[in-house]
């Protein structure tokens, strides 16, 4: 009987039945149900697992079609500092279902060291800046990565690097088109950096005549950084959140996702960066007249486990205030908590917080420059009085950028220990960080922050950078940064981290940095990040990957340091 035949023998209704029952056979045939269905219940048969249907609603799961972005919501918060901020949201779908993946907020460093405007003009430029990010993630942003599998991360970023530069470049010719609009034919064009105090005479630099003159005009003059765009905040943030996303997905954490990306595969053994942590802080807002230290960091020996270099810290900082608190020395009495989450101590000398570590070690019992080395952040741009050409170092007391070379040699001869100097000078004193370099040799490394991007040149003489994640920065140029400076960057954080997230953390472990720098033991955003390092180390170790180093690695301490610094003043004598 042909098939025509056999419907017509059959009622309207028998008809929409059987032809029903054809395209269900055919819909299942094409996506090959029978034999999954087959598969699933061979092996629910062969583990006779005590959930069935939790067996099998994960069978099922694993093959269901890679989650996609659905959408992004941006939103308004406060990061640990109470300044707006940002936190993104991902959602995707998963298993036909709309889920919320994961969400990020990062630090941004617009206006964070902008000093010549009040607080009321910092805050409404600052709720700008969050506005324009908020808008960014919730419309072009939203659209453009709509559909987008959150696992590839490098189209991802790349997208997001692509709207940057667009934007970034139309907010250029806008106020390059100002600029014009604003000078005058024949007049000279007057640029005026709104964070640094324009240089001013007093009498008696007037009163010295031509001496004076010449010196001056040899001073480098501060060249701006580059001017964060309004809006950038949304850049790294969604990349973070799309990362997390990522690793959700995949039913990992965050730093084996991270690591997967950087290696293109998930490395057999991890190790935990070791932790600078900051001691005390005798910075600019310090309650004595000291300002060149910003912060005085603890670097433990490698090989310990992390709870026990926090309780180590704990110690040596107890120590350092039952000594201060003893003390009847004028001005040891006042202590206050950084916003780096250390103590802030009253010093006017900077061999006085050194010398305060080195009896509270000897109390302990902890042999400093072998179980502990210090590190000296110094922020010397912050310390800069442009009026003077000079570094204020303590107030009243002023050091050419050629006496505090001679300073900082004095101290690292007295305090051997001191293994590293972080920004001695500003970037635009070249001639100093390279003698300062040479004068060091082996027993002191340079590093500098290059998170704030500037016009300035490549600094000479430096070893290692500290990078940090904000604003613009995407998780994939964290991963470019560190794959060509292998072994000389280091993570740190800013002073207005995002209190709940801890990413920081899993981007170190995920990037196999040998450092990372996350503040004093005080502060929830300080210690969540210190928590999730103690939580990856104890997962780690549970898996059996957790890899122990025996010895510091690049920047801080490395076998071929001499080696580097040779080829360093190879490349010097070429150059000049």
């Amino acid at each position: 009987m042909s098939y025509q035949r056999f419907l017509g023998r059959l009622s309207a209704e028998e008809q929409d039945f059987y032809e029903t029952k054809k395209a269900a056979a055919e819909f299942y045939r094409l996506n090959r149900i029978p034999e999954e269905i087959e598969s699933a219940l061979n092996q629910l048969f062969l583990q006779k697992p005590g959930d069935v249907h939790g067996y099998l609603a994960n069978y099922f799961t694993n093959l269901c079609a890679p989650a996609r972005i659905s959408r992004l919501k941006g939103s308004e918060v406060f990061d640990a500092q109470g300044q707006l901020s940002i936190n993104v949201e991902v959602f995707c779908i998963v298993c036909n279902k709309e889920k919320s993946m994961s969400s990020a907020a990062i630090a941004s460093l617009f206006g964070c060291k902008d000093t010549s405007l009040d607080w009321k003009t910092r805050s409404q430029e600052r709720a700008a800046h969050v506005m324009i990010a908020v808008q960014w993630i919730n419309e072009p942003l939203n659209n453009m990565l709509k559909g987008q599998n959150p696992c590839d991360q490098s189209e991802v970023d790349n997208i997001l690097s692509t709207f940057f530069m667009s934007h970034n470049l139309e907010e250029k010719n806008i106020c390059d088109g100002a600029k014009e609009e604003s000078s005058s034919p024949g007049e000279p064009e007057v640029v005026l950096s709104s964070s640094l105090p324009a240089p001013t005479k007093d009498k008696k630099s007037s009163e010295k005549g031509k001496k004076s003159s010449a010196a001056e005009k040899t001073f480098p003059p501060p060249l701006l950084p580059e001017p964060v765009l309004p809006g950038s905040l949304a850049i790294g943030s969604v990349s973070l959140a799309v990362a997390k996303a990522g690793a959700q997905a995949l039913g990992i954490p965050l730093y084996k996702y991270i690591a997967t990306l950087k290696n293109q595969e998930s490395p057999t053994q991890f190790h935990i960066p070791v932790s600078l942590v900051t001691l005390l802080s005798c910075g600019r807002t310090s309650p004595g007249k000291l300002s060149l230290l910003e912060e005085i960091i603890l670097i433990p020996k490698p090989g310990q486990r992390f709870k026990q270099i926090i309780t180590m810290t704990l110690e040596l900082q107890k120590e350092m205030m039952r000594i201060i608190n003893t003390s009847t020395k004028a001005g040891a009495t006042q202590v206050i908590v950084s916003d780096s989450g250390a103590p802030a101590v009253s010093y006017d000398r900077p061999e006085q917080p050194l010398d305060l570590i080195t009896e509270a070690c000897t109390n302990l019992g902890l042999a400093l420059g072998a179980e502990i080395h210090i590190a000296l952040n110094c922020a010397g741009s912050e310390i800069m009085d442009y009026s003077k050409g000079k570094y204020e170092v303590a107030t009243g007391t002023l050091k050419s950028p050629d006496e505090l070379v001679d300073m900082y040699q004095a101290l690292i001869r007295k305090y051997p220990a001191v293994v590293a100097v972080i920004d001695p000078f500003r970037r635009e004193d070249i001639d100093q960080w390279e003698k300062l370099s040479h004068l060091m040799g082996d027993s002191c490394s340079l590093l500098t922050d290059m998170t704030c991007k500037s016009k300035a040149p490549p600094v000479l003489g430096v070893r290692g950078y500290i990078v940090k994640h904000t604003d613009e920065t995407t998780v994939s140029d964290l991963v470019s940064v560190t794959s060509e400076q292998q072994g000389s960057v280091l993570m740190g954080t800013t002073c207005n981290e995002p209190c709940l997230d801890d990413s920081v953390s899993d981007i170190a472990v995920g990037l196999g940095l040998d450092y990372v720098k996350l503040g004093g033991l005080s502060g929830a955003e300080r210690m969540a990040k210190y928590n999730r390092l103690i939580s990856i180390e104890e997962d780690l170790a549970q898996e059996g990957i957790l890899a122990t180093k025996e010895k510091h690695g690049p920047p801080l301490f490395a076998e071929n340091l001499r080696e580097q610094s040779s080829a360093a003043e190879g490349t010097l004598s070429d150059t000049a």
